[in-house]
Order: C-alpha cells, then sequence, then structure tokens
C-alpha cells in the first residue's frame, strides 16, 4: 500500500509545520493547507516536493476553499488517512478587549473552520478508516477569565467528542489535542518555560502510531512549569 495521507490545516508555521516536518519522517505523504501559500510552498518542497508534500492555499473559513483542498489531496495522492484541523488563533483577555471583528474571525477559524474541516474530509475518512484530531488547549478544559478564545476551544472539545460518537463503528478515530503554553508565533512575546511546537508534533505522532484497535480520545500536555 502507498505510503499514508496526513492532510493539516494551519500547517505553515508552529505546531502545524512541526507535525508536518514528523509526520514526514515518519512516511507519510503531506497536504499542507494554510492562508500562507508562499510558507507553505517552502515547507512542502523541504519536505520532498510534489511527490511527497504539496501546498494547498486555504482559509478554513471558506466551505469551497476546504472542498477544493480535500479535493487537492485526492488528485495528488488518490487517499486521505488522516485530518489535523489545526488551523486557529487567540486574542487578549477581557469582553472588552479586542475588536469585534477580531472576535469574529477568530470564532469563525477556530471554532466554524475546524467544523468545515471535519465536513469536507468526513467521506475520504471513512473510505480509509482513518483519523482525524483537533487541536483544542487546556484552554478548552478549563474557562480562562474572560476569554473568548477559551470558549471557542470549548467548543473544539465537544466537537471532537461529536464527531467520535459519529464515527462510532466506522473505524474512524478522533483525538483531540489540548496544549497548554507553547512557543509559537500564537504569542506576540516569546513566553517562559513553554512548550515547543515539536513536543505537541509528538502528542500528534503517539496518537496516530497506536494500533488500529486504540482511540487515544484527547491528549492534555503542560509545561512542567505551568500552574494551571
Amino acid at each position: 500500500m502507498a505510503d499514508r495521507v496526513f492532510l493539516i490545516t494551519g500547517a505553515s508555521t508552529g505546531i502545524g509545520a512541526a507535525t508536518a516536518r514528523q509526520a514526514c519522517a515518519a512516511g507519510y505523504r503531506l497536504v499542507l493547507a494554510a492562508r500562507s501559500i508562499d510558507k507553505l510552498e517552502a515547507l512542502a518542497a523541504e519536505l520532498g516536493g510534489p511527490q511527497r508534500a504539496i501546498a494547498v492555499k486555504c482559509d478554513v473559513t471558506e466551505w469551497d476553499q476546504q472542498q477544493a483542498m480535500v479535493a487537492a489531496a485526492d488528485k495528488a495522492f488518490g487517499q486521505l488517512d488522516v485530518v489535523y484541523a489545526n488551523a486557529g488563533f487567540g486574542a487578549a483577555r477581557g469582553f472588552q478587549s479586542e475588536t469585534p471583528e477580531h472576535w469574529k474571525s477568530m470564532v469563525l477559524t477556530n471554532v466554524y473552520g475546524a467544523a468545515l474541516t471535519i465536513r469536507a474530509s468526513l467521506d475520504s475518512l471513512r473510505e480509509a478508516k482513518g483519523h482525524l484530531l483537533l487541536t483544542g488547549s487546556v484552554a478548552g478544559r478549563r474557562a480562562l477569565p474572560g476569554s473568548l478564545y477559551s470558549c471557542t476551544k470549548w467548543a473544539v472539545t465537544a466537537m471532537g467528542e461529536s464527531a467520535r460518537q459519529e464515527l462510532d463503528g466506522t473505524g474512524v478515530r478522533v483525538t483531540v489535542i489540548q496544549p497548554g503554553m507553547v512557543d509559537t508565533p500564537f504569542f506576540s512575546q516569546k513566553p517562559t518555560d513553554a512548550l515547543e511546537a515539536d513536543d505537541i508534533a509528538r502528542a500528534v505522532m503517539y496518537a496516530v502510531s497506536q494500533p488500529a484497535h486504540v482511540d487515544v480520545n484527547e491528549i492534555l500536555v503542560r509545561p512542567t512549569a505551568q500552574s494551571l
């Protein structure tokens, strides 16, 4: 059987790019999706070019672009085995912080975008008896003061369980990855005592490397120094 195919949204930087590199090292072919096509194309070239990795420009809040992303995967590789809905971003805490426009974009990306990725890839995952992963957060397990971002990640936690229940009996596995503080472009200033993107990528690869009868539903990964 041809090497399995791993699709990642939000793949241009941070956790997405780190996961792409580790998945490539594990023998996967890659479908890399994000809005920043220049960074994606550079990463795809690094990971072996069109025979091993393709770059697809995709705004996850746009349904037609999500459909095109999955179609590109099928055209390039003929299958889709792992889908990682990783695209997302945050906002300052406080219900009078940020602009309503920033809030709207964040909610659409973190919640609606993840749901569209599931919708677009579901038939392919069922056919492959594949694996769906979503990036949640420790903030999706406990509410943070004044954090609408936390609310979006609670939604992702629920989405993962909802998808798991819908897919029960199909052979498709579902995992929500819930990082604590990670040193990625998510933060405007470099955090101290934080995890690295590679730490989260290893958690992703742990989940997908389990035998087919083992479904790791949630992985919570905090820095040793994080109290909350």
